[in-house]
């Protein structure tokens, strides 16, 4: 199927089917995992030039992203401003449920139901932005493997699970579903060169997707892991990245910020870059808020991803 097809999202009828369908299996046996707590500061995505871009690690008791330091090749200038006429994106998911033995073997039901709360995030049905991308699920594959399972990030266990498992090209997305080891995921940029292309993908903890465990409770339970996930995967930038200086997150309607958000405060109570314009944009699906806090992509966060996707993923 071409990329590029027009579809139809019938947004309410997702809206009912995400909250109507039964829980998971998968909840028996529930693994508790090591949370780490790293207040040391915000790293940054791929700026507009390429470079070595990092995953921040947030606040609080959870460790949201592990730093990645991967060489990406930098968006072309030419590029820059291509997919502002960017019919809707429609992009495959394979969907790579791996399992400790039935731990974490999430339910049909519960893939059925991520994809669609991806799908509502980026097309703006809880606020912001509608970005124009799409997912479908391309397929289901099942793995029991404890080493796969808990396996965190650059290990070889990492690299094993997506040699075996990665389906597609650069214009699939190849969704893992671990513990994400001691993190909530993580997700590589687009442009990694082509003897690190396997890599390509994102990895979610389970135990975030919408209800499948209490583990995140209140916190990061509705399966918007996955959907902060895609963004970087699209290229999208923390809103913290770059704190306050002139570039930030290279996104011009990202009001500037320095500090990732922990929960979700009170709309204009958080302003950690009070010479800018702007409250923290603390809904924003690439802040580190609670799950229940966020609701938007902006439409410059959109055309950066529009770029990025006609250079790389198309």
């Amino acid at each position: 199927m071409g990329r590029h097809t027009r579809i139809v999202v019938g947004l309410a009828a997702i809206a009912l089917a995400v909250f109507a369908m039964p829980g998971s299996a998968a909840q028996a046996g529930q693994v508790r995992k090591v949370l780490s707590c790293d207040l040391s500061g915000a790293g940054s995505g791929p700026s507009a030039q390429g470079g070595l871009p990092e995953l921040a690690r947030g606040e609080g008791d959870t460790a949201r992203e592990p730093e990645l330091n991967m060489q990406y090749e930098a968006l072309p200038a030419s590029a820059v401003g291509k997919g502002k006429n960017l019919d809707t994106v429609l992009v495959p998911v394979w969907f790579h449920v791996v399992h400790d033995s039935g731990i974490g073997n999430v339910s049909d039901a519960d893939v059925d139901r991520q994809i669609r709360i991806m799908n509502l995030g980026f097309a703006g049905f809880y606020g912001g932005f509608d970005t124009g991308f799409r997912f479908e699920l391309a397929g289901i594959t099942r793995t029991n493997n404890a080493e796969w399972f808990y396996a965190g990030p650059t290990t070889s266990g990492e690299r094993a699970m997506k040699h075996a498992l990665r389906r597609g090209d650069m214009g699939t997305l190849n969704y893992y579903s671990t513990t994400a080891g001691p993190y909530l995921g993580w997700a590589y940029f687009p442009g990694l060169n082509d003897s690190q292309a396997y890599l390509d993908g994102i990895v979610v903890d389970w135990e975030s997707m919408y209800k499948t465990s209490n583990t995140y409770k209140d916190r990061y339970d509705l399966g918007f892991t996955a959907v902060h996930e895609a963004g970087h995967w699209f290229a999208l930038e923390h809103t913290f990245a770059g704190g306050c200086n002139a570039h930030g997150d290279f996104v011009d309607d990202t009001p500037a910020m320095k500090i990732p958000t922990s929960g979700c405060p009170p709309d204009g109570s958080k302003d950690t870059c009070p010479r800018d314009p702007g409250f923290d944009p603390i809904h924003n699906f690439m802040d580190y808020s609670y799950d229940q806090c966020y609701t938007e992509f902006t439409q410059g966060q959109t055309e950066r991803a529009q770029d990025y996707w006609l250079a790389f993923r198309a």
